[in-house]
Parts: C-alpha cells; structure tokens; sequence
C-alpha cells in the first residue's frame, strides 16, 4: 500500500460530496482510511470538517481526529461538536491521544469536556493532564495490561484475556506485587508456551528496561531505538507502574523532534506552523533575522578597517566573498553532524574531543583541497601566484575554523545549559564571515601590499 498524498481528484471528489446529502458523503468516505481523511481535512473549511465527523462511526471519527495534525488544532474540531457526539469520540479514544488533544484546550473547555465523559476515563485523563507534554508521562498511555506476581498461568491467562478486552494493540504484559510495584516484563509467547503449572514469578524477566515519569521524551525515543522496543514502562520514584509509552507514539516524537532541530538551526522559532500564515512567519523570523544583520554589520567593519587594501587589491573583494560563503557552508555541515550526536545521546569528554577533532582534520583537509583550486585559478586567471597563495591559505584557514567552531560551539552551549540547536548557527555564522573576510584581507596586505 503506497503512503497517500492529497490529489486534486480527491478533494473534488469530497467538496462535490459535501454538495450532496449525507447517505452519498458517507459511500464517498468510505473510501478513504481514517489518515487520509485528516489529510484531507488540511484543505477543507472548519464546517466540513465537523459535518464529516459528525457523519463518520465513532471508532472511525476518533482515529480521524488523532491522527490530526497538531497544527490542524483537532482541538477546536473536537470542541465544536454537539456534546454528546464529543464524548462519544473522546472515550474511544486512545488516554494519551485524548490528553494530547485536550490539553490544548483552555482549562473551562476541558472542564466541559471531562465532565460529560466517564468519569473513570475523565479521571485517567486528569492524571495524565498533570504530566509535561514532553515527558514520558505526558506520551504514556495508562491502558496496560498487568498480572500479579503470584498468579499461576491460567490465573495470568485470564487477566490477559479480561483486561485485552477493550485494548487495540497487545505489546508487552507488565508484572506487578500487591502495591502495583512493577517487577519485570512478560511476553504473550512466554506465557502461551509455559507449562500449565508454571507461575508468573517463574516467567517473569527481571532484567528490563523502564523510564520515570519525568524523563524527557527524547530519551525515551533514545531508548526505545537503542534496544528495539515495541513499549516501554512508566514509573514513579517508587516504581509504581503509571503507564507505557508505545512505538507509534515515539514516531510522532521522532518527526516533532527532527523538525524542531530543522527550524532551529535555520533561525525560524519552533512555534511557526508549518502551514501558518505569513503574519505568523514574519513574527517568528524577524527577530532571528535581525540578530543576522547585526552580525553582518561587525563583518563589514573588518572590510572598513582594510578599505586601502581593498583600494589598492581590488580583486581581493571577489575572492573574499567566495572563502566566506565556503566556511559557511563548511561550519553548517560540522554544525548539523555535531547537533544530530548531541541529540542522540550525551557525549563524554573524549568522544566531545574527537568530535572536534575529526572536524579540524575534515576542514583542513578540504580547506587544502578548494584553497589548491582557487590558487590555481588565481595563478592562471590573474597570473599572481602570490595572490592564488594568500587564498590558499585564507580558504584552508577559513575551512579549518569552521570545522572547529561547528562542531566546538554547539558542545560549549550544551555544557551550559544553553540548546546548541537555537544558538549555534548565530555564532558560527559570525565566527565565518567575520573570519572569512579577515583572513584573506589580512594576508593580503601582509604579503602583497609589503612586499
């Protein structure tokens, strides 16, 4: 089955539909997964929006709603229903989709909305409202399922059975004492496979991995990725168990993650929405671009404090151009590499110092190897060897220190508690220009104008 991207074939199959009365709608829907819908709903007026939902089984019109976009605010959608219609779906969904999408809201629409529901849903979604959005508490559904300790196998079979009832997919089987302490995991196959008189104390795997409510959610993506979960526990201090957070939710994390990364190394805020307006870019841009010109400014008052050189050398100015722009591009390399390590996992002091090594080496090497191509051009398009000299050597310094300041800075700002991924590219940025025009300037008139 191929992914599905909107087409103008659809849409105007679904706006001809709308025209149309609700039984000829509903056959045209059900044509399309529930995802494809909310893709679809990314090109459709709020009325459609909820018209559709409001004609869609309520199963269906919950998975349409989760798998909304963020910037699609489902939350208004959701808010917008008639009531009864509104809880209907929100008690089928999944509790951490329904706390995600709630939790959005202002605190009297999700008063509205927790006490039309079952309280007992209303009550886990409560628990869950009470964590960070970006913790583990905050991702971890609190539907699991868990057997006691001291069960027997068919004892344990049956709580299986019992609690899998109302629960979609069936990953890991958490084990627990009488205070709901977890004790380690079991899979469905160990259980399915064990002798009719085996226990569970017997079955258990002690050895396991777990996350406490309050860890960040990138390192419960780390985690999940590193030892190839499908589901990972949520704990308290006391190893209570609260919940667990599955892999499809980490995927979500994953893209929200790498995006955010993405926009801030560029300069744009992570609070612009993709499909936003562009009074919202503009907001979200200016500020970063401003910073930008400042540090332009500093870069033009090194060529200010070199204008007799420029005056004198004026080819100097062409070439200049080209070294700065090169350790740009070069710093942004070392940069992203550096970002994307720090991002997966901490680094230790030597594996921070081969990181800025190996991008030292990088950039003297490629500094050497596009400085030899433009002395070459130097020697031969303004026959000046000593020019072509001072740009090999101005490219390769330039290069070197762009290598040193991408992957260094990033480093540095980590180890103070500033996020590399938003600060970093306004530095380097800086450090190249700056460097860029001083070096060939500064060797020019050293070697060529004092001769």
């Amino acid at each position: 089955m191929q992914s599905f991207e909107i087409d103008k074939t659809d849409l105007l199959r679904i706006k001809a539909a709308l025209e149309s009365d609700d039984a000829e709608l509903e056959i045209v829907l059900q044509n399309y997964h529930a995802s494809e819908i909310a893709i679809l709903f990314e090109q459709l007026p709020q009325e459609a929006k909820e018209r559709i939902i409001n004609i869609l089984p309520t199963d269906i019109a919950s998975e349409v709603i989760s798998e909304m976009d963020e910037e699609h605010h489902p939350e208004e959608l959701l808010i917008n229903l008639h009531p009864e219609k509104r809880s209907e779906i929100v008690e089928e969904l999944d509790y951490d989709d329904a706390t995600d999408i709630i939790s959005q809201l202002d605190e009297e629409q999700q008063h509205e909305i927790l006490r039309d529901i079952d309280q007992e849903d209303a009550s886990s979604i409560r628990a869950l409202l009470s964590y960070d959005e970006d913790t583990a508490g905050g991702l971890m559904n609190s539907e699991i399922i868990k057997v006691n300790i001291n069960l027997d196998k068919k004892g344990a079979l049956d709580e299986i059975i019992h609690q899998s009832e109302e629960m979609e997919e069936l990953y890991t089987i958490y084990v627990v004492d009488d205070r709901d302490i977890l004790k380690g995991i079991l899979s469905i196959k160990t259980v399915i496979k064990a002798k009719a008189d085996a226990l569970v104390s017997d079955l258990v795997q002690t050895n396991f991995v777990y996350v406490k409510a309050d860890v960040d959610q990138e390192e419960v993506a780390r985690l999940i990725s590193q030892y190839n979960l499908t589901s990972i526990p949520v704990v308290d201090g006391t190893m209570k168990l609260l919940g667990r957070v599955t892999v499809d939710d980490i995927i979500d994390v994953m893209e929200e993650e790498n995006t955010e990364d993405i926009l801030k190394i560029s300069g744009v805020s992570e609070d612009e929405e993709l499909s936003g307006n562009w009074q919202d870019a503009v907001k979200s841009r200016l500020p970063w671009l401003v910073i930008n010109l400042g540090t332009a400014f500093l870069a033009a008052s090194i060529i200010r404090d070199f204008d007799s050189t420029v005056a004198k050398l004026s080819v100097i100015s062409a070439y200049m151009t080209i070294i700065a722009g090169m350790g740009g591009n070069a710093a942004t390399q070392a940069l992203a590499v550096t970002v994307r390590r720090i991002s997966l996992s901490d680094l230790t002091d030597k594996q921070a110092y081969n990181t800025v090594l190996k991008e030292f080496l990088v950039g003297m090497i490629n500094g050497g190897a596009n400085g030899l191509i433009v002395f070459i051009v130097a020697y031969f398009y303004d026959a000046n060897p000593m020019l072509g000299l001072v740009l090999f050597l101005a490219m390769t310094g330039n290069l070197i220190i762009a290598g040193l300041t991408g992957a260094s800075i990033p480093l540095i700002l980590k180890r103070v508690g500033i996020d590399p991924a938003v600060a970093s590219s306004i530095i380097i940025t800086t450090f190249t220009d700056c460097i860029g025009f001083l070096l060939p300037l500064w060797l020019a008139t050293k070697l060529l104008l004092h001769q």
